[in-house]
């Protein structure tokens, strides 16, 4: 049996009334909690992202990561991600 947690962050956030009506109503429907619901919203959306998307993006908005790759080595890891 595995027991070991996976690390969690807390935010709060602010709704507006009738968005927390609404995924209220249908957190009822899926038969659990508004928080449950909208985290399993939130990890459904992660799932969905579109990995080269994200790669390209960070590649433009924060070109300065820790690891300095060769130019061989950045062109293979871009043809893996299709970009």
């Amino acid at each position: 049996m595995n027991t070991a947690a996976i690390p969690t962050k807390r935010k709060n956030i602010d709704i507006r009334e009738d968005v927390y009506r609404f995924l209220s109503i249908k957190a009822a429907a899926s038969g659990t909690n508004l928080k449950s619901y909208i985290e399993a919203l939130l990890e459904k959306d992660v799932e969905d992202m579109n990995e080269s998307a994200t790669y390209q993006y960070l590649c433009d908005v924060r070109p300065d990561g820790d690891v300095v790759l060769t130019e061989e080595e950045t062109k293979d890891f871009e043809n893996w991600l299709g970009i």
